[in-house]
Order: C-alpha cells, then sequence, then structure tokens
C-alpha cells in the first residue's frame, strides 16, 4: 500500500512533521535509524549540554558563595553523579518522543536504516516502502578533520563525552565553535584543566568579533587556555595521555592532554542512497528551494542535512514549511532575514540578524548602540555583571543585536520580535520595562542614542525660552 507520507528521521523536524501529519489523517510512516526518538538534539547535543552546563553553573557559584555573603564549601566533584543528573533529564524529556505516543496520532513509527531504492521507494530492513511524498530529516553528525594521528590517538565528540564518569584532569578541546566553548567551560567548572585550539582568528567565528572577545576575556580569567587562529597539524597518544601538536604562523607548541574533545563542526548525515532518488546535494547537504523541496519535487528536506543553520528551532521551523506545502498545498518560503541563536556559556551570548561586521561589509550606514550590564541594577544585585547588549541600527531601525550577558537568550526575543516587526529602535525606548530587570539593557541602549541630541546646547536654549516665556499654569 502507497503511503502519503514517509518521513526519514526523529529529531526535531521529523517530530513535528509526523506529529501534524498524523493528527490530519495523514497516512504517514516515520522511521528512525537510532533506538529511541528525539534525535541529536535530545541525547546528544541541547539537553545533555545545557543539564551539564547547569550543573557547572551550580559548581562555579558555590565557589563564590562568599560574594553573596554566605559560607559554602565544594567538595570533590562527582562526574558520575552529574551525568546521572543528564541522564534522568533526558530520560524525563524522552516521554513526550515516546513511540506510541506517535502511533496513538495514527503514525507507523518503525526503526531502522531507510535507503532509497528510486524516487517514489525506500528499503527499510528489506522491507519495500513506497509513498506520494517523503521528508528526509536525518540531521547531522560530528565531522572528523583529516588530522595525522587522530583516529589512531581516540577522542570524544559530543555524542560519546555525556559516557564519561571520571572528570579528566587535563581536556583539550578541537574547536571554538558552540559546542567546544560551551563544554569547555563547563567541564572547567567541574575542575579540568581545559585548552581550547581553534583555527579562526576568533572563537565564535559566526557572532559579532567585538561580543566573542568579550567573552574569550571571561574564559581567560576563568582560567581557560585558549589558542585561536591556531592548527592542529598531529595527535599522538601514549600510555593514556594525547599530545596535540599545534601551530600558529611560525610558533610551534605540543598540548598535553588526558582527554580530547572534538568539536571541529558537523557534517550532514546522507547516507540514505540519495542518488537513486535523483536527489541533488553537496558537502552542506541536501540542496533545496525556499519551499524546502530538493531537486526531486515530491522530496523534501529540513534540519541539519539541508541547512543552511544547524539548530533545532530552525529544524522546527522548516517543518512548518513543509506542512505548509506538502499537506496544505500553500506555497510557503522560508524567511532567514530574522534568524536568532544562543551559545549557553556564562555569560551567554545571543545574535539575530546582522553583526556589525556584516552591516560593514555590505557598506550598510548604521549606527551601533552599546550599553554594559555592569550599568544594569538586577545585573549588579545578581553579581553578574559581564558583558553589554550591543545593537545595530539602519535608518532607525534595529537590524541586528547581539547580547552577551546573564539570560542572553532570553532577551534576545525582545530584539528579535523588534526586527522582526520592523519596529523603529525609539518604540524599544518608549515601551515600558519593569524594574529592576534584566531587559532594561535594551531601552538603555537605545537611550545612549538620544542622549546627545537631549542635552545640546540646542535643546538647553529651548528649554530656558519655554520656561521663561510660556506661562507657568
Amino acid at each position: 500500500m502507497k503511503q502519503d507520507l514517509i518521513i526519514i528521521g526523529g529529531g526535531v523536524g521529523g517530530l513535528v512533521t509526523a506529529s501534524v501529519a498524523g493528527q490530519l489523517g495523514v497516512k504517514t510512516v516515520l522511521i528512525d535509524a537510532g533506538a529511541n526518538l528525539g534525535g541529536d538534539c535530545l541525547h546528544y547535543g541541547c539537553v545533555p549540554s545545557k543539564t551539564l552546563i547547569r550543573s557547572a553553573e551550580v559548581a562555579a557559584l558555590t565557589r563564590r558563595a562568599g560574594e553573596f555573603g554566605l559560607q559554602a564549601e565544594l567538595g570533590p566533584v562527582d562526574l558520575g553523579a552529574v551525568m546521572d543528573r543528564v541522564r534522568q533529564v533526558i530520560d524525563q524529556i524522552q516521554v513526550h518522543d515516546d513511540p506510541d505516543r506517535f502511533r496513538g496520532y495514527g503514525v507507523d513509527v518503525r526503526f531502522g536504516h531507510a535507503r532509497f531504492l528510486d524516487r517514489d521507494t525506500v528499503s527499510v530492513d528489506g522491507e519495500r516502502l513506497q509513498a506520494r511524498r517523503f521528508v528526509i530529516a536525518t540531521g547531522s553528525a560530528p565531522a572528523v578533520p583529516p588530522v595525522p594521528g587522530l583516529a589512531e590517538a581516540g577522542f570524544h565528540t559530543n555524542e560519546t563525552i555525556f559516557q564519561l564518569r571520571t572528570l579528566p584532569r587535563r581536556l583539550a578541546v578541537m574547536g571554538g565553535g558552540p559546542i567546544g566553548i560551551e563544554l569547555a567551560q563547563a567541564f572547567s567548572r567541574l575542575g579540568s584543566q581545559v585548552t581550547v585550539v581553534e583555527m579562526a582568528a576568533q572563537i565564535l567565528p559566526r557572532d559579532d568579533a567585538e561580543q566573542a572577545a568579550e567573552l574569550r576575556s571571561v574564559l581567560d580569567a576563568e582560567g581557560i587556555t585558549v589558542h585561536t587562529a591556531t592548527t592542529v597539524e598531529r595527535v599522538e597518544q601514549s600510555e593514556g595521555i594525547t599530545r596535540l601538536a599545534c601551530r600558529n604562523g611560525e610558533s610551534h607548541w605540543t598540548v598535553t592532554a588526558d582527554a580530547l574533545l572534538l568539536a571541529a563542526g558537523r557534517k550532514p548525515n546522507l547516507d540514505l542512497g540519495l542518488e537513486a532518488a535523483g536527489v541533488a546535494y553537496g558537502p552542506r547537504g541536501i540542496r533545496v528551494d525556499r519551499r524546502q523541496r530538493s531537486s526531486v519535487r515530491h522530496i523534501y528536506a529540513v534540519g541539519d542535512c539541508c541547512g543552511p543553520y544547524p539548530f533545532t528551532h530552525m529544524a522546527e521551523y522548516q517543518a512548518g514549511i513543509v506542512i505548509a506545502n506538502a499537506l496544505f498545498r500553500i506555497p510557503k518560503k522560508v524567511d532567514y532575514r530574522v534568524v536568532p541563536w544562543v551559545t549557553y556559556t556564562a555569560p551567554e551570548l545571543a545574535t539575530v540578524g546582522l553583526t556589525e561586521d556584516e552591516a560593514r561589509a555590505r557598506n550598510l550606514k548604521v549606527e551601533v548602540l552599546r550599553f554594559p550590564f555592569r550599568e544594569v541594577d538586577r545585573a549588579l544585585a545578581e553579581g553578574e555583571t559581564a558583558g553589554q547588549a550591543k545593537l545595530i541600527v539602519r535608518r532607525g531601525r534595529l537590524v541586528g543585536a547581539s547580547v552577551l550577558g546573564p539570560h542572553a537568550g532570553e532577551l534576545i526575543h525582545e530584539a528579535v520580535l523588534a526586527i522582526q516587526a520592523r519596529l523603529r529602535v525609539g518604540t524599544l525606548a518608549a515601551a515600558i520595562h519593569a524594574y529592576p530587570t534584566l531587559a532594561q539593557v535594551f531601552r538603555r541602549a537605545v537611550n545612549t542614542r538620544y542622549t546627545e541630541q537631549l542635552y545640546s546646547d540646542r535643546t538647553r536654549k529651548l528649554v530656558a525660552f519655554l520656561q521663561r516665556w510660556l506661562p507657568g499654569r
């Protein structure tokens, strides 16, 4: 029997699509190559990393107890106990992705490796399944660069690091992107001596350079060693010790560690026999149009397997585009003008829209507004004053924002809405912000735009004139 829809991949993109399709009565098969639904985000990414980061944050706060007028002492960290909590949180969330829940929606959930036999047929463990439409949502996996000795030396990725039971005394991290930097700080706060090696000139290369530099200063102050513009030329391992031969220009040195975390990017999962279906793809993934259709129009793709943004919320957004097109036949197209992302370090770094460098590169005439958290009363009360809000303004409207500070991932959505709705920045300043809140940083940043004008000689003369010549009542 030919299905209406076959979804390959049980991560967020596949699950959102399957949930809607099943509840609408569409004959749907959901196939996942793993043992459980939920995808990378639940099992190896967002959920375990943020849970680990929270434990590390508690450890760091305990060490700072004296700053808050308290006495507390942190004993040796039992990484096994920390990882047990990570597992517990995953198990709690796994309930929402129970296969029986989706079967209750009418979705035929299967586990196995799917491969296309032709543009209308896939094989799963030897069984042939046909459908009118397909959605590929297979996600991505850690990329392994061709560094001599790396494979032989062995390493952890985000798929294995949460299985550790003993805290490594020295941890080397290859890659200064979000995964590398988040886990580097977490393990440092739990007690590891951490060294990060990044090829690019800055950590978090996709983020605002000024904000990334400030975050690096915070990491430096916490005792994390960060090498940027540095390549790993060779990796060796002997007697349980890993050595990374590093190079920066003419300088050479060796990083010695007890464990190595590889966080050098991602690669799309495309072992699906796409050639048999005629689906075009490249190193960055399946090529899709703005309606998420592949080169074969009844085969769609969402999430990391097609890009362009490797975020869970992007897979969810793209799934909505597919639902509109494949199920309702509404020709909805993606709009990537306003895409936020967050690196969950302490302080967090959240970004949306254009960075200052991107705006300058486009020869756009922009204003840059800044306001530091050290001048925000709530930040002072919480003892979290590092960072700033940085707003990019063009023709009176917000076109980009980055927030480095406490709870930046929550705060950034005020900027997301302002850019999405094309609001004038004066609207942000005019909105009443509760006191004392961290969100006041946006209003204070925008107000810096008007300070010079407000207190100019011209304004002072106008006020003097009004006070002298207009009646008081």
